[in-house]
């Protein structure tokens, strides 16, 4: 029997209440159970992300991971998406039990792109797995565009009822992006979830894509969830703006993709954190002065990034 690490049981009991304790009393024999059925025995500790547990096993055709996620809508697509993709720039897939949320995996290190401190290095890392992983789409996954009038609303509602100090200029460009390029997306697999953070360093290849969600829609949409993770270390720079496009051009080039397009979903997505910061926190911060200064910043982000000719005012 597994031993669940105490940190992420917190967390999904906080997060998930009384459903997502039942889960977690099932968690080590809905383990154990996989581990018989997949001929697999534990191979290390048991590691975890925010809503999966790790458990690095060894099978007579070598070594894996066993991943075991809450079962949640958001987790459903993950392994249909690592299927596409067969291996190319992702783990690889060996088996699967969707009724348990749960995925025998390609073993990759445990080192990820987001210890890269170069930046160029992250994006360009980043833009050739977007190129790899933009794959013609199967039936049966969920569309981004089908998400845009959600986006539209949500946008009006945070505007008008959130204080924020982003012009509305920034506001109506999100807007438009929405408007105009959400509706209308390319039928390609995105990770949906792409940053440095989810990206492993391998043996099969230098670096492998984890964690995706299994999306279809335009591959610069991955931009902007790249640039969030990596925005504080670019805020930090002596120019932000110049840092902030550069390295949003850096991975435009390398995945192959219109650099203004990149911009623009960047900038909706910096938009809507900026908002979503606000009603919720960030993951790194719930309230107080911290908050506060990340939802500046990320108002800051938006407006740096709205129109070509945008320039960062630092605070």
């Amino acid at each position: 029997m597994i031993e669940v690490p105490d940190v992420f049981a917190r967390g999904t009991v906080e997060r998930e209440g009384p459903v997502g304790a039942a889960w977690l009393a099932d968690l080590p024999g809905i383990v154990g159970e996989l581990l018989e059925s997949w001929d697999c025995v534990p191979d290390g500790a048991v590691t975890h992300g925010r809503v999966a547990v790790i458990v690095p096993v060894k099978r007579p055709a070598g070594t894996g991971v066993l991943k075991v996620s809450f079962p949640h809508p958001g987790n459903v697509h993950e392994p249909d998406a690592l299927a596409a993709w067969g291996g190319r720039g992702a783990v690889l897939l060996r088996a699967r039990d969707d009724g348990r949320f749960a995925m025998l995996l390609e073993r990759a290190r445990a080192s990820t792109l987001a210890e890269v401190e170069d930046g160029d290095e992250v994006a360009a890392v980043a833009g050739r797995l977007a190129r790899r992983l933009a794959v013609p789409a199967r039936p049966g996954l969920p569309r981004l565009r089908d998400r845009a009038e959600e986006w539209a609303a949500r946008l009006r509602v945070d505007a008008a009822e959130l204080p924020h100090t982003m012009p509305r200029a920034v506001v109506d460009a999100a807007v438009a992006t929405v408007r105009e390029l959400a509706r209308d997306q390319p039928e390609t697999i995105v990770h949906g979830d792409l940053h440095a953070g989810n990206i492993l360093r391998a043996e099969r290849e230098p670096w492998l894509a984890v964690d995706p969600k299994g999306v279809v829609g335009d591959p610069a949409y991955d931009g902007g969830t790249l640039l969030k993770a990596r925005a504080l270390a670019l805020l930090g720079a002596d120019d932000p703006h110049r840092a902030v496009r550069r390295f949003l051009d850096v991975f435009a080039e390398a995945a192959e993709l219109d650099r203004d397009r990149v911009r623009r979903w960047a900038q909706l997505h910096a938009v809507q954190a900026a908002f979503h910061g606000r009603r919720h926190g960030f993951g790194i911060s719930r309230g107080g002065p911290w908050l506060e200064r990340l939802t500046e910043y990320a108002d800051r982000l938006a407006e740096s990034l709205t129109g070509p000719e945008a320039a960062f005012r630092g605070r």
